[in-house]
């Protein structure tokens, strides 16, 4: 797959297609993105009931998870390659100080806050290879030194165990497609320190199933009950962990 981010997010047109034909109203994605954002806030006022949390997101591309948690957090900080994607942030409301970032050389550092974290990834581990995994590992693990700094949550939208996972031998070698499974995920974070403590699916059945006239009713009803039922997370398409770093 084409692993260069920073490549194919600095075409204008590339970034106006992500926010309005991916996240097009009714999509897949934006469906995906709203049972997401309800679990993130009920997620942030569970896990941070005294004292609201800075968020960092990294590989921010144009602010979706920031825009998912206005009003839950102190301030928020958005990081990427892409200064187009930075730009359409903050065309399209992102309240947030937004930071362009090298692709490669010294891991960035968060910016200086005061109290808890809460450190965000979202679409990112499956587009990137490992070098680019560990260099946004590595940032969470600035951003949350200690187990009681906050929280990471991260997203995994090519579970190799979900029914996506079907099409693998067929479409192995295609540039777009890869897949991670749940134990290469904790692999991830454990070799930089952290452990997960929960895990969310949010979608059973990929995105073919909302393309089609007569099943995509009947996809959303499926994705919406599972996304709630325990154990669900297992065989997800797209999956959502949260993590915080191990005790020393």
């Amino acid at each position: 797959m084409d692993t260069n981010y920073a490549r194919v997010f600095q075409d204008i047109g590339a970034v106006d297609k992500y926010e309005h034909v991916t996240y097009a109203p009714g999509s897949y994605a934006s469906r995906i993105n709203e049972r997401q954002r309800a679990y993130l806030r009920a997620l942030v006022r569970r896990a941070f009931p005294g004292v609201r949390p800075v968020q960092h997101d990294f590989a921010c591309g144009t602010g979706r998870a920031i825009r998912s948690l206005h009003g839950l957090v102190r301030e928020a900080h958005g990081y990427d390659t892409s200064t187009d994607m930075l730009a359409k942030a903050a065309e399209v409301g992102t309240r947030a100080r937004l930071h362009a970032v090298a692709a490669d050389g010294p891991v960035p550092r968060p910016a200086a806050a005061e109290g808890p974290a809460l450190v965000t990834m979202f679409r990112l581990l499956l587009n990137v290879d490992d070098t680019v995994r560990d260099r946004a590992l590595a940032f969470a693990a600035l951003a949350l030194p200690e187990a009681g700094s906050g929280l990471l949550v991260i997203e995994n939208h090519g579970n190799a165990r979900s029914l996506r996972h079907l099409r693998a031998r067929r479409l192995r070698g295609q540039r777009w497609f890869a897949e991670l499974s749940h134990d290469d995920v904790d692999r991830l974070l454990h070799r930089h320190g952290f452990e997960i403590v929960e895990r969310r699916g949010f979608s059973m059945l990929t995105q073919g199933w909302y393309e089609r006239r007569g099943l995509d009713r009947i996809a959303r009803g499926v994705d919406s009950a599972a996304s709630v039922l325990p154990g669900t997370d297992r065989y997800a398409v797209n999956v959502v962990y949260v993590a915080r770093r191990l005790p020393t």
